[in-house]
């Protein structure tokens, strides 16, 4: 377990699992590596203690009493709540996956994991936001009289404003940071979602990669700002 930081201020985190053990567990662990945890353990006094309080990153669990953590995860985006969610899971199945990205998870473990894996997922979520806060990128202009405003993490279009997800924020950052190179889908996993062994077989990149598609294109049936490059990757072309 990595050991605690004592040099910087604690982020606090968020559990809202039902499994009693396995929340306490999780709390624990976060604990010990330098962290402030709460936890709740139903949907609805998640959403609650969510709104109410200021947490840096909610780890949620999808099956909950009452109020399931899908729905809380939808009432936290519908309110332009921008924390970033991880999810936890025993469903692994695509459709689930992609339910939780479309919804606005930034990250998802399935069930079992070890709370080694689990503390390096959070570490890496807040290694993104510090990049992220530490140089705000510029407005974006895109066609089409689309705007991009990363710092924000809002894509405005057709006179009106669509919010963009932690995630999609720091996928599209990285594509623009590598603007007209190829990005392979490894390249993704591994400086992006900081998967230890990013050579795994997954559609995570490609769920997000259709998600931020629809907000960014001009047509995103047909899109030319993140373009496929068959066999390797996508690349940004703008």
């Amino acid at each position: 377990m990595t050991e605690p930081n004592t040099d910087d201020p604690k982020q606090s985190i968020l559990v809202v699992e039902d499994e009693r053990t396995l929340a306490l567990g999780i709390r624990d662990a976060l604990v010990h590596s330098g962290f402030e945890a709460d936890v709740a353990h139903d949907g609805d006094s998640g959403l609650d203690m969510a709104t109410a309080g200021n947490y840096d990153l909610i780890v949620l669990d999808l099956m909950l009493p009452g109020r399931n953590g899908l729905e809380l995860l939808k009432a936290l985006r519908q309110h332009n709540h921008k924390v970033r969610v991880l999810v936890l899971t025993a469903l692994s199945e695509e459709s689930h996956v992609l339910q939780c990205f479309e919804a606005g998870a930034d990250d998802f473990m399935t069930k079992p994991f070890s709370p080694r894996e689990l503390v390096a997922r959070i570490q890496a979520q807040f290694r993104r936001s510090a990049s992220m806060s530490a140089t705000p990128p510029p407005m974006l202009d895109l066609p089409n009289e689309i705007q991009v405003d990363l710092a924000r993490l809002e894509v405005h279009r057709d006179g009106e404003v669509v919010h963009l997800t932690p995630r999609e924020g720091d996928i599209l950052e990285y594509l623009i940071q590598h603007n007209e190179k190829v990005v392979t889908r490894e390249d993704l996993l591994r400086d992006v979602w900081h998967y230890r062994n990013p050579n795994v077989a997954t559609r995570t990149v490609d769920i997000h990669i259709v998600g931020l598609r629809r907000k960014v294109e001009p047509d995103p049936a047909q899109p030319t700002l993140i373009q496929t490059v068959r066999g390797k990757g996508y690349r940004w072309y703008a």
